[in-house]
């Protein structure tokens, strides 16, 4: 099992359309293959920064999900309209 963090940090203003696409996004977490659970975090020092934490099977489950389409729509649509700032992903191995 791995534990990946993914790291937003989202234009001022933005917070609740992130948020929202968040909670669509988990639908398509929970079909994917491996994945088991995702948690979205709210940094409590800066409101527009986020941390997604997700748990998956293995390395491969996490990097076939994100070389997915359902994927690439979702971080099209954050570059272009919500993101002040490249998303970081960082995997944790237990």
């Amino acid at each position: 099992m791995i534990t990946v963090g993914m790291n937003y940090h989202v234009i001022e203003g933005k917070q609740q359309d992130f948020e929202d696409k968040f909670a669509a996004v988990i639908d398509a977490l929970n079909a994917a293959e491996g994945h088991s659970n995702s948690t979205l975090w709210k940094d409590v020092s800066d409101s527009a920064s986020y941390l997604i934490s997700s748990e998956w099977s293995d390395e491969q489950a996490f990097m076939d999900f994100i070389q997915s389409q359902a994927f690439r729509d979702v971080t099209t649509w954050g570059k272009e309209q919500i993101l002040s700032d490249r998303p970081r992903h960082k995997i944790y191995r237990n």
